[in-house]
């Protein structure tokens, strides 16, 4: 399998945003503080990441599970995920950003699906990074989605079944390989998160806590992605780093 960097300008980087809780608990802070310590975080990271040769950062910010917590903290991030769309809104059309949500919606509070709608209609021209938020998501239920929707009469095709999986989750400009995939805040899974499209992605793991990520440490992923050999199955490829700034693109 082609490395997608070879087959596209930029790469594709996931983050799984973890460690927002613990933060916030070995400093005495409800965990909801944690959550709100991670908005500044996105922000950082968003900044750093076209500078990086970034075009497309999948942030996983609630999953399907994450309903089964306190009833208190799941409001303390829905209300904070509408109040940062909504802030955030001026950011993104000024820095070219485009934001799309992935996932499910149904189960989402109607105030957030609306502002949802919104930020995504306002941010659609954006060309500089598109940034995608997974709410309420889950890889093996997009999966399983997928394989309804699949014809009966066709043979099992990789590339027709990663279309169907982007398809079911709202997102059909999407891409459908990750190329570099982190995760913080010190665990080593991936937590049902892109499990599809990460199946040729480099992984990347750090002790940092979400809260404490920054543009430094995307950077320091990103240089170690670009100083690994892909192999995909064959032989070795090299993934030479992409310039940046713009330049050589």
């Amino acid at each position: 399998m082609q490395s997608t960097w070879q087959s596209r300008e930029g790469i594709h980087v996931a983050i799984i945003m973890d460690g927002n809780g613990r933060w916030a608990t070995r400093r005495g802070l409800p965990r909801p503080a944690g959550h709100r310590a991670g908005a500044d975080a996105v922000r950082r990271v968003l900044e750093a990441a076209p500078e990086l040769g970034i075009t497309t950062l999948t942030l996983f910010a609630f999953s399907c599970d994450n309903w089964q917590r306190p009833r208190e903290e799941v409001n303390a991030l829905m209300w904070l995920l509408r109040a940062y769309l909504r802030s955030e809104t001026r950011r993104f059309v000024e820095s070219g950003a485009r934001l799309t949500v992935i996932g499910r919606r149904d189960r989402l509070p109607a105030r957030l699906r609306a502002e949802i709608h919104r930020v995504e209609r306002a941010t659609a021209t954006g060309t500089k990074l598109h940034v995608r938020i997974a709410l309420d998501y889950s890889a093996r239920e997009s999966i399983a989605r997928a394989a309804a929707r699949y014809p009966a009469n066709m043979p099992p095709l990789a590339e027709q079944f990663g279309k169907l999986i982007v398809q079911t989750l709202a997102d059909p400009s999407g891409p459908t390989e990750v190329d570099l995939l982190i995760r913080t805040g010190g665990e080593k899974r991936l937590s049902d998160f892109l499990l599809w499209e990460s199946a040729y992605a480099e992984l990347v793991f750090t002790d940092t806590m979400w809260p404490d990520f920054d543009g430094h440490e995307l950077s320091a992923a990103v240089d170690e992605f670009h100083h690994r050999e892909r192999r995909f199955g064959g032989l070795g490829v090299e993934t030479a780093p992409i310039q940046k700034h713009g330049a050589g693109r």
